[in-house]
């Protein structure tokens, strides 16, 4: 059912295609760097330091306002790895921008997209491993409300490999557009089915979370550039088919952020039962967690910034694991190589 709907929007993107304007060809250079070093005494096998390099080049053939097709590749470098580039994943896909309604159908930047799902739910390691999407995402936003839906095929069911993709929605809700009040929603889950060469005693997997929360954004309404804080309901989703039913443990989060000029505070609080969130943190196994980002960001530019992190991780038994990060991220923009004239 949910592939048919995006088959459908898909097909009326294209069929209801306003005039057309001035064909071009334009290119875009980004990446970022990062050296995120993890000292986590609760979780030993990720206790370690990710470091690398991810620059992406694309072309892309813009039919009109509406209407646009990118074609490149996305390549990882891990500092003193070799070969040089581990991994480079390849970027193609057909985006549809119109005043409400994004499509996007291929393989896509989860960048600008994604990439606000809370940390429960998707760590923040896919930024560095797995930037793109691949599958499909539609979005539709007024003044007011915003939702996003999404599928990520993960991997193709072979002899050997096992069927897995993620599919999910996330939205945001504002009575009052200039108000401060908010109510914001995500959810995702995983559905991970056996190779085509079935294995005695496995089973079908069905994984996944979501969190609903209220918000209140005062920022600029302060003498703090940022200032929001949200509350609300963290619960997940874990079953193995034939062997159990769902098991649903949920909990309380809490979070709060503030900003001013080049510093920023973060605070994330969760108390509840312990979820297992295969692309989640790890954290919200632990029946309690905290932590406390401080940010500092010493240059901000038009198209470049740089930031550092220290993260302080606090669980039972556990109160002094730490993180300290630096990204720096770039994006040169869409430059126009070529115009073309309508025939």
């Amino acid at each position: 059912m949910l592939k048919k709907a995006y088959l459908i929007l898909f097909i009326s993107a294209i069929a209801n295609t306003a005039a057309l304007a001035q064909q071009s060809l334009d290119v875009n250079f980004n990446g970022f760097g990062f050296l995120d070093n993890r000292e986590y005494k609760a979780f030993v096998p990720r206790s370690r330091t990710y470091s690398g390099t991810r620059t992406m080049l694309d072309f892309g053939l813009n039919l009109d306002s509406l209407n646009h097709f990118i074609v490149g590749a996305n390549a990882l470098h891990e500092f003193g790895a070799q070969p040089f580039f581990g991994r480079v994943d390849p970027v193609a896909y057909y985006k549809y921008t119109g005043t409400k309604w994004n499509f996007y159908a291929g393989e896509f930047p989860r960048q600008g997209l994604l990439d606000n799902y809370p940390r429960a739910l998707l760590n923040d390691t896919l930024r560095y491993y797995r930037p793109n999407v691949e599958g499909l995402l539609a979005r539709y936003q007024t003044e007011n409300f915003t939702e996003t839906g999404w599928i990520d095929w993960v991997s193709r069911q072979t002899a050997t490999r096992r069927e897995q993709f993620l599919f999910g929605f996330s939205g945001i809700y504002k009575p009052n557009a200039y108000g401060p009040f908010y109510l914001s929603h995500y959810f995702f889950l995983m559905h991970d089915a056996g190779a085509e060469i079935s294995v005695p005693n496995d089973h079908i997997n069905d994984n996944g979370a979501g969190e609903i929360k209220l918000g209140l954004d005062f920022s600029h309404k302060t003498v703090l550039d940022s200032l929001t804080f949200e509350a609300g309901g963290l619960f997940s989703l874990e079953r193995e088919r034939g062997v159990d039913g769902f098991k649903t443990p949920a909990g309380f989060v809490f979070t709060a952020f503030a900003s001013y000029h080049k510093f920023a505070l973060y605070e994330e609080f969760y108390h509840g039962q312990g979820s297992t969130v295969v692309y989640g943190d790890s954290y919200y196994s632990k029946p309690t967690y905290n932590r406390i980002d401080i940010i500092y960001t010493p240059f901000l530019f038009d198209r470049i910034k740089g930031q550092f992190v220290a993260s302080f991780h606090f669980s039972p038994g556990n109160l002094n694991d730490n993180q300290e990060v630096f990204r720096i991220s770039y994006d040169l923009g869409r430059k126009v190589l070529k115009r073309f004239s309508q025939d």
